[in-house]
């Protein structure tokens, strides 16, 4: 079974050996690695065609800078692959990723998409932590309303799923792999595989980082995806997630921005008016 893995790239000239050996690297060689120039002005260019020339998986396209979610779609439109796979290219995967992915589809036949947890690095590489979400598996959707999960270079996901339901909506700056993931839970099944898949590099300049962008857009993405699949989740279900986002939007904000904070208590409040966890959130926005 062949396998694609997509990894979009913008000026990440220092990090993408780190990335494109960790794919040479796999125990599983059944691959295409699929590498998008989204319009580099570093020498990236000349760094992949070094890879390719010296081993055929490995493809490079280029695009006129267009964002990755646009970048990522590209790569789908050309890709070969029974599963799809997601690498960014400032970070990197453990050289058994494949292989453990390919085995929980194996031991989990009815899963669509199988995922697991990260390994936390620095700028150079160093370990920070171990610390991963509490994940889950099955059918999804509401508890992924509360929050994302779903660590995208982590993932493999059929083929199918891309070409049932489509690849990224290239609607926000931030967090398409969010929409994604979501609109993927209206019909498929999830499985946690505990095992660490990536190792995640953290850096000052990843747009990722600015928390406010990132709560804005999750909402926007969450009320988008809750109109288009409304039968998704039940009503009771669509509550607790929302009530759930906006009370931890209210505890994020509750010693920075206290507007933030109560706007959100007030969305909470509103959609579950008898909710523990927003009067408790209350009460320390107020004694922060």
């Amino acid at each position: 079974m062949l396998i694609s893995i997509i990894t979009p790239t913008y000026n990440r000239e220092a990090f993408l050996p780190a990335a494109i050996e960790s794919v040479l690297a796999q125990s599983y060689k059944e691959f295409e690695l699929i590498i998008v120039d989204d319009g580099s002005t570093d020498n990236s260019r000349e760094l992949i065609n070094t890879y390719a020339e010296k081993d055929s998986r490995v493809k490079y396209l280029y695009q006129e800078n267009q964002r990755q979610s646009v970048a990522r779609n590209y790569a789908l439109s050309v890709a070969k692959g029974d599963f799809i796979c997601f690498l960014d290219s400032d970070n990197y995967w453990p050289s058994d990723k494949l292989e453990k992915s390919i085995e929980a589809f194996e031991a989990y036949p009815d899963a669509d998409i199988v995922y697991g947890d990260c390994i936390t690095i620095d700028e150079q590489g160093n370990e920070l932590h171990r610390h991963n979400m509490r994940r889950y598996s099955g059918r999804i959707a509401a508890l992924l309303l509360k929050d994302n999960f779903i660590s995208m270079n982590t993932t493999m996901t059929r083929r199918k799923c891309f070409n049932e339901m489509g690849g990224m909506s290239g609607k926000r700056r931030v967090a398409d792999d969010y929409d994604l993931w979501l609109k993927f839970s209206a019909r498929y099944r999830f499985q946690y595989i505990p095992e660490f898949l990536a190792y995640y590099r953290v850096m000052e300049n990843q747009i990722s980082s600015n928390k406010k962008l990132r709560f804005e857009t999750n909402e926007k993405i969450i009320l988008d995806f809750l109109a288009e699949y409304p039968d998704a989740v039940s009503k009771q279900e669509r509550d607790a997630g929302l009530s759930a986002f906006y009370i931890r939007k209210a505890r994020h904000y509750a010693s920075s921005d206290k507007t933030e904070a109560y706007a959100a208590i007030r969305s909470a409040l509103v959609i579950k008016p008898l909710s523990i966890g927003a009067w408790r959130a209350l009460v320390k926005v107020v004694l922060s």
